[in-house]
């Protein structure tokens, strides 16, 4: 069975979406959800939003503006998940399980505390003068967004390669603590596009609402024309050769023009085209690459309920996927049932006297499968069809052989996994209350006997 690999890309919430944004981001991760072995989770960072600004209405606005730049630049919310992370409660519940586990010490180390402590003391300050717990927790929050999902891939620039390390060093921890044998976090990895464009802003240093060098990107025509118009450049006049490879225009021209546009453009730079000519050509390559998205910007802008829609069913298709994980990772810690001990208690009474035991049969069409009936006779699981009896015998074996099981909830019933394929179902339960007993006397009845 070929196994998806799971990138996860989030877009802090602070701001509007720029030609930086785009390029650097938005682009590539829209071009990487197209590919038929990539699970994608694309989500608003609207928690992280929180840490860096405290006006509630330029956070209101920007996501609106980046849900709506993200669905304008052609991604396929059927194919992705797309979602906004406050609407993922089990996020937050989450975070809380992995500061419970995470070190200070490994905090103390993160890059912006460190940078922000060291500012502090230069300007002869307390060195924790202005820095909030969401600061200082920031890679914790970071750390549940990606294993909340067991990411494999997360596209990330490189400062932001220490938090996916950290992730893993908290997902390690937790593992060692309350797994057991068993893996609950994939271990993620960090991934570095290096042929994805960094561009320059209109000064040449990188584009940068902090540095306020940016263009816009969905603006009108009139405003990109007149930010582009601002571009520096050398004082060469026309028909003097102008140098490529050392002009942020042509940089910014060539990240999105076509080899042989790129080349072209280089050649009339080389024989002395003017910078005033240059940058309408930029403009006019970046109208008519952006002109179609933009206006798909505007309606979607201009219809906030349809973009609610659109988030609301990417949190349904989240939450089916973090629910059940959640449940998994609270028994995990003890964040147990009563009800659910009661009848784990129930159980071990009466393992003492008559076990559980596994009924084979075959079906009508030939199959093969397996029920396990608890040692009053309640059925526990019924198989999935085997296409003989040696596989089915083969995994009642594994079932009872005493590691740890993969058991994934599924609204008011759970299944069985192994090997990453579900091999078993339990019956529906009344409530979750009875189904989370259920998985307790599951546990029970497989637990090997002690003598």
């Amino acid at each position: 069975m070929t196994t998806r690999t799971r990138i996860l890309t989030g877009i802090t919430t602070t701001g509007t979406p720029h030609l930086g944004n785009y390029a650097g981001a938005i682009r590539p991760a829209i071009l990487a959800s197209r590919d038929s072995n990539a699970d994608s989770f694309y989500f608003l960072a609207d928690y992280h939003a929180l840490i860096k600004c405290d006006d509630p209405l330029r956070i209101q606005r920007s996501r609106l503006e980046i849900a709506a730049t993200w669905l304008a630049g052609g991604l396929d919310v059927d194919r992705v998940t797309f979602y906004r992370q406050s609407d993922i409660p089990e996020i937050p519940e989450l975070t809380w399980l992995l500061t419970c586990v995470a070190a200070k010490g490994l905090l103390n180390r993160a890059h912006a505390y460190k940078a922000s402590v060291d500012k502090n003391v230069e300007a002869g300050e307390d060195p924790d003068a202005g820095i909030t717990m969401g600061l200082y927790s920031y890679p914790v929050l970071m750390a549940a967004d990606i294993l909340m999902f067991n990411a494999h891939k997360v596209p990330v620039g490189r400062d932001q390669i220490q938090h996916v390390e950290m992730a893993r060093d908290i997902g390690q921890r937790f593992n060692h603590l309350f797994g057991q044998g068993k893996e609950f976090f994939t271990m993620p990895e960090a991934l570095i596009e290096e042929s994805v464009a960094t561009l320059p802003g209109l000064d040449g240093r990188k584009m940068s609402k902090s540095y306020d060098n940016t263009i816009p990107l969905f603006s009108s025509a009139k405003d990109m024309k007149d930010a582009i118009s601002r571009i520096v450049t050398d004082s060469r006049a026309p028909g003097e050769a102008k140098d490529p490879d050392n002009s942020h225009l042509f940089t910014l021209f060539q990240a999105f023009a076509t080899a042989e546009q790129s080349a072209g453009f280089r050649s009339e730079l080389l024989q002395g085209l003017g910078w005033g000519e240059a940058k309408n050509r930029l403009f006019q390559l970046l109208d008519s690459e952006l002109g179609e998205a933009r206006e798909r910007y505007h309606q979607l802008i201009e219809r906030p309920a349809d973009l609610e829609d659109i988030l609301q069913h990417g949190a349904k298709k989240a939450r089916a996927v973090a629910t059940p994980f959640l449940n998994e990772l609270r028994e995990a810690v003890g964040l147990r049932s009563f009800v659910s001990q009661v009848q784990v208690a129930a159980s071990t009474k009466k393992k003492a006297t008559k076990a559980a035991r596994f009924v084979s049969f075959r079906e009508d069409d030939g199959s093969f499968r397996f029920r396990l009936l608890a040692a009053d006779g309640e059925q526990l699981l019924l198989s999935r069809h085997f296409a003989d009896g040696k596989a089915a015998g083969q995994v009642t074996k594994q079932l009872q052989s005493g590691q740890p099981l993969d058991v994934r909830n599924d609204g008011q019933s759970f299944s069985v996994w192994l090997d990453g394929e579900c091999v078993a179902d339990s019956p529906a339960f009344a409530d979750s209350a009875a189904r989370d007993a259920g998985i307790d006397a599951l546990r029970v009845a497989l637990t090997p006997a002690q003598d």
